[in-house]
């Protein structure tokens, strides 16, 4: 059984011991680290290759929005859940802009938090229903902008284009790899080069452009 690995981040320890006694009794969970601040959490994404991360939104040194956008930038397979106090948090929004694949209340109940950890393991986004509407606008302000102000897709070689395709339907950096028969860092370089010909910042701001293009259909 593959375990899911978890790097816990949050600058309050008796959080951290809570959630952390939650998760190990689950036997396909193991908590690989935990951090206390949004730099060290960048550090240990790299030294421990954890496959989920629970981000605290509100950290010190650096916050959790910008955190993901780093990690996400070099370790773009890892799925990152945004924590919250609040869910009116504008921070969140800008989490999931900046890659993260789901966010939860600290209060949200073993069961909801167990099926996000799982979900977004596989692969999965969970975005709740209010931010979903959120993200439409955003498709919306984006789609509204004249044509002329975009780099074209068609700009992109076949490779490029093939691999935006696989991010807009939602395929990790492990995923594109394994598909295409090339080496996640590969894949990584090719990111970086796509995301600076159609000047967008991150996958999803991408992902948004194949759809709005035509590369791939909006479901």
């Amino acid at each position: 059984m593959r375990k899911v690995k978890i790097l816990l981040a949050d600058d309050h320890s008796l959080f951290r011991e809570g959630v952390r006694s939650l998760l190990e009794e689950q036997e396909d969970i193991e908590i690989v680290g935990e951090a206390e601040d949004g730099l060290e959490v960048t550090r240990l994404a790299s030294k421990l290759n954890p496959s989920v991360i629970l981000m605290d939104i509100n950290m010190p040194i650096m916050d959790g929005v910008e955190a993901t956008r780093i990690i996400l930038r070099d370790h773009g397979s890892i799925g990152i859940i945004i924590l919250t106090m609040y869910p009116q948090d504008e921070h969140v929004f800008e989490a999931l802009k900046a890659g993260a694949k789901a966010y939860l209340l600290k209060d949200t109940r073993t069961k909801k938090l167990l099926e996000v950890i799982r979900k977004v393991h596989q692969g999965q986004a969970v975005i709740d229903p209010e931010m979903t509407v959120r993200l439409i606008t955003e498709f919306r302000r984006l789609s509204e902008r004249p044509e002329e102000e975009f780099p074209k897709i068609q700009n992109l070689t076949d490779q490029e284009r093939k691999i935006l395709t696989l991010v807009a339907n939602g395929a990790s950096n492990k995923d594109i790899a394994t598909e295409l028969d090339l080496s996640e860092r590969t894949i990584k370089n090719y990111l970086s080069v796509i995301f600076q010909k159609l000047q967008v910042n991150n996958r999803t701001e991408a992902a948004i452009r194949a759809v709005k293009d035509g590369l791939v259909e909006q479901k």
